[in-house]
């Protein structure tokens, strides 16, 4: 299915890639032990407080970071050499958010460019900065993997064959996908409600999740319909399914894809 089209009056938000070389620099401690790979919650913070409350979430993965407070997600290269955090090249979707949480991309900003000073106690993980003091646990011990099956998953981001993709829209009509344990399948795609079935196999990466699919057929407005349109394209045949604590990522190969958030 071809990408779908970006009209200007549709208040999206798209991640803006840093083109910058990835270091090689992983930085363990004297236990051998490294952030990297791992994604972590805030549990507290001395200093300023985050605006809107947070949590801050920091993942870690192929030499890069990407931190969210509840508004937009930062991006960059990022290097851990004398347990110092050095961020490179940081970028971030472009969501307006409303109320208290719309300072929380300012913090964040402050945070990673002050060059934290970081350090790893087993699961929890503290950066020092120069006003700011940050306690953030390992999500895989805060939050277990939630099961596909009998869970309400909502949708955060669309995933489509350029970008991802966050905005109010979603946010306001909250698509949801459930998988029971006998693979029936329930939700609402944005606009119209879904019913059919979904067969879950488990791999080594995840799982493969085959859907078939029908909707009511009900017309709402063009943003809405445009999200919905993208969420029936990542559902359109086999998906690729993984889970990292309460956050389901499906990949379809005809280049769209969700994540979602377990409710």
């Amino acid at each position: 299915m071809p990408g779908l089209p970006i009209r200007s009056g549709v208040a999206l938000s798209l991640i803006l890639l840093a083109a910058t070389a990835c270091s090689t620099d992983s930085a363990p401690d004297a236990s051998g032990a490294t952030p990297m790979g791992h994604t972590y919650i805030s549990t507290g913070v001395a200093g300023a407080p985050i605006p809107g409350g947070g949590p801050l979430t920091l993942t870690f993965n192929d030499n890069r970071i990407s931190a969210d407070a509840g508004c937009n997600t930062h991006s960059g290269t990022v290097e851990l050499g004398d347990h110092v955090l050095r961020v490179s090249g940081l970028a971030s979707t472009l969501m307006g958010c409303p109320g208290d949480r719309s300072g929380s991309d300012a913090w964040i900003g402050a945070l990673l460019r002050a060059a934290p000073a970081w350090q790893l106690d087993q699961d929890q993980l503290t950066l020092t900065g120069k006003e700011t003091t940050v306690t953030l646990a390992d999500k895989k011990v805060v939050q277990p993997d939630r099961p596909i099956r009998g869970t309400e998953w909502v949708v955060t981001t669309l995933l489509t064959p350029d970008a991802e993709v966050r905005s109010q829209t979603i946010e306001q009509v909250r698509p949801t996908l459930t998988i029971a344990e006998d693979g029936g399948l329930t939700g609402f795609a944005g606009c119209n409600r879904m019913t059919g079935h979904a067969d879950v196999t488990e791999t080594p990466a995840g799982a493969d999740i085959a859907f078939s699919v029908a909707t009511t057929r009900m017309m709402c407005g063009p943003e809405v319909m445009e999200v919905e349109q993208a969420v029936l394209a990542a559902l359109d045949g086999t998906a690729q399914a993984t889970v990292d604590a309460d956050t389901l990522t499906l990949r379809n190969p005809n280049g769209h894809g969700l994540i979602l958030r377990a409710q």
